[in-house]
């Protein structure tokens, strides 16, 4: 079984730039540069042969190259506490069919996804469940006008993720050019 899913690569001068930001937040385990992407879909463990056939189907999507652009920050959590920051992703009409159309080739894959509707974001970093929420506000205010220049997408890729204490470790199964 493999832990899968496809995501956009971040530049590095791009992830350089947010990995400054990645400070000043105890309780936060912040992502390395090289984990930092914007997941198109997320599917979970999967068998090797499904895996196989998510990966041909993949290749069916059609190009086209886009722009995307990083804009704000924020936590997802609950009322009682926030376990996630992210950047946000100004959500573009290609953005959301690339996604789509990800999740499509899960489904031709036979791979039964979650219902979910897609909010595209950029983890940051994990919160520790003792994180003080009045340090994780401050930091959001403190970060909330980040904006990058336009990333131009010009591919995606199809990640497997293995979990350790450390946090996740992603490996570039293969990629697509759009």
């Amino acid at each position: 079984m493999l832990r899968l899913f496809t995501a956009i690569p971040i530049p590095f001068d791009v992830a350089a730039t947010l990995t400054r930001r990645q400070t000043g937040l105890p309780g936060a385990r912040w992502r390395p540069a090289e984990a930092l992407h914007v997941t198109l879909a997320f599917y979970g463990e999967v068998p090797e042969r499904q895996a196989d056939d998510l990966a041909a189907e993949l290749a069916r999507i059609p190009a086209g190259r886009f722009d995307i652009r990083l804009k704000g920050v924020g936590a997802f959590g609950d009322a009682h506490r926030s376990h996630t920051l992210w950047a946000g992703v100004e959500a573009g009409e290609r953005l959301g069919v690339l996604a789509g159309r990800c999740r499509a080739a899960a489904e031709r894959a036979g791979i039964r996804m979650e219902p979910r509707v897609y909010r595209p974001h950029l983890t940051l970093a994990y919160l520790k469940p003792q994180t003080n929420p009045d340090r994780i506000g401050a930091w959001i205010t403190g970060h909330n006008l980040l904006e990058s220049p336009p990333i131009t997408v010009d591919r995606f890729g199809l990640y497997s993720s293995v979990l350790s204490d450390g946090g996740s470790h992603y490996e570039l199964e293969r990629e697509y050019p759009l």
